[in-house]
């Protein structure tokens, strides 16, 4: 049976799309789900340094380039997430032929029950590329004017091409009045907001760390919030962790690792 394969798209860059598509996927993957993510952003790749993997020999640049088979381009990440990393190497950048990602997807869709796909920002070649890879789309966005509007015609691209829009992300939310409301975002957009990812400063910190945030702090509001989206996905009930109080998380730190 061949797995559903999603885009993770934006407008524009700096929406937090990467981020987004390394913790739903490890988040589903925790769920039980097969998951395989890859990271289609020929000429940005970031997806392998927000999972820790940035060390990999062989990346989709390789197998696009005619260099290397598929199988040498899966690696197993956090939580048993299989990753098909891109290159960061500027030679290998210029060698890939992103056309040659619409033979893969065939291939790929039979290893996992998702196939979630990091799309690079914008409406470039591997951008357009990436969408027509994905049956279905979900767009990672902001909560501002410009954002929504680079969103909106990369929606409109994606349903020429034949890709589904399942909803939108809100991404980065911080509540603001300047904010545009869920409702507004769902009127432009005329698709659900099937999450709200709130400004997290564990965000960053898990990423410096170069480990995912529902792993590396699964308690924290954003990573809550990836995992509400990844349970919506998979069709399950997923109730959140209560928080730890301040006193109970020094106290854990203290004496957690300690033995009686």
């Amino acid at each position: 049976m061949e797995g559903r394969s999603i885009v993770f798209a934006s407008g524009k860059g700096g929406t937090g799309k990467t981020t987004t598509v390394a913790n739903i996927g490890v988040a589903l993957a925790q769920f039980g789900k097969e998951v395989i993510l890859i990271d289609a952003d020929i000429t940005m790749a970031n997806l392998s340094l927000i999972l820790g993997m940035e060390d990999i020999p062989v990346t989709l640049h390789d197998v696009l380039a005619g260099e290397a088979d598929l199988k040498d381009a899966i690696y197993e990440g956090p939580a048993g997430v299989k990753v098909i990393p891109g290159g960061l190497s500027l030679e290998k950048v210029k060698k890939a032929r992103p056309e040659r990602l619409r033979e893969l997807i065939r291939e790929i869709g039979q290893m996992g029950d998702f196939i979630l796909i990091d799309a690079p920002a914008g409406l470039e070649l591997t951008s357009v590329t990436a969408l027509l890879i994905g049956k279905e789309l979900i767009i990672v966005t902001n909560p501002e004017i410009a954002a929504i509007t680079d969103s909106l015609k990369t929606k409109l691209v994606a349903e020429k091409l034949g890709t589904l829009p399942l909803g939108a992300i809100l991404n980065r939310v911080t509540s603001e009045k300047t904010e545009l409301s869920k409702e507004e975002i769902e009127a432009l957009l005329e698709v659900p907001v099937m999450g709200i990812v709130p400004e997290d400063p564990e965000v960053k910190r898990a990423s410096a760390y170069g480990v995912p945030l529902v792993i590396k702090n699964p308690t924290s509001p954003a990573a809550i919030a990836y995992k509400q989206i990844a349970a919506k996905l998979a069709g399950i009930r997923w109730k959140p962790p209560e928080p730890e109080s301040p006193v109970k998380r020094i106290f854990k730190a203290l004496f957690g690792g300690r033995k009686k």
